[in-house]
């Protein structure tokens, strides 16, 4: 079943174009991976997938219904979570805090029953902390829930990021070089999780990611783009022997 429908999306800053008419489908479950060499377009095809972008021309459709035009925090509602090439949590507030703040989408509690003190609150709160504490376990991030986010080695701020990203609970999930600055320890640690996470939390995911050896590992669907530009897609054996892509990565002498 498709959850996530492209239709020629296409994207132009000026007179630079950042996407052109590229066209895909991602099917629930599965990894999806979308590679390609530096300023191939991959940032800013996830940007218009989460309404940090909207497109110059073309269609997103979650679920059969087009997301053109949400704001970021309208396609999150929606289901669509993401993490950052940059990591972005919050340095100063505890780990479980940061999970917190991911929940916020899905909880009813307002400012009127967080004042009173009101018994729906409290019990609401109380199920979102057991569920904070159930995501930092599943990363092994459970002994550090009262560190500050800032003081947690790199690897660890990757994988609490991804915890916060799942907290919003959303059907895709968009991972943006979740392995980026990881030493290759952190990084197979990080392969068993994203492997394991499409089953344990119900949730799709899409990575864009320059570890090739993690993508042919984990990907069931791989799409490459170059120059903004969609050149191919496959499994990871029709990739890896793609012409087209072993020219993008490596030149044109390495195909002749």
């Amino acid at each position: 079943m498709t959850i996530l429908e492209v239709n020629s999306l296409t994207k132009q800053f000026g007179g630079l174009t950042a996407n052109k008419d590229i066209t895909m489908t991602v099917e629930e479950g599965k990894i999806t991976a979308v590679i390609g060499p530096n300023g191939a377009g991959k940032t800013t095809f996830f940007n218009m997938i989460t309404g940090v972008y909207q497109p110059t021309s073309g269609d997103i459709k979650l679920d059969g219904k087009s997301i053109v035009g949400l704001k970021p925090d309208e396609v999150a509602k929606k289901g669509i979570s993401r993490t950052f090439q940059n990591i972005r949590l919050f340095g100063e507030m505890s780990v479980i805090e940061n999970v917190l703040v991911g929940m916020h989408t899905h909880l009813k509690t307002n400012l009127l029953g967080i004042l009173l003190n009101l018994p729906f609150t409290k019990k609401e709160e109380a199920s979102a902390e057991k569920e904070a504490y159930r995501l930092l376990e599943y990363f092994e991030l459970d002994h550090l829930l009262n560190e500050k986010a800032n003081n947690l080695s790199y690897g660890a701020q990757r994988k609490l990021e991804i915890a916060r990203a799942l907290a919003t609970k959303p059907k895709l999930l968009l991972l943006d070089e979740p392995a980026a600055g990881m030493n290759p320890k952190e990084t197979r640690e990080l392969t068993e999780v994203i492997k394991r996470m499409g089953q344990e939390f119900n949730v799709t995911v899409i990575l864009i990611e320059h570890d090739m050896k993690l993508v042919m590992e984990i990907s069931e669907h791989i799409v490459v783009l170059d120059h903004g530009e969609k050149i191919a897609e496959g499994n990871p054996e029709e990739i890896r022997t793609n012409p087209k892509v072993i020219e993008a990565y490596l030149g044109s002498a390495a195909v002749h």
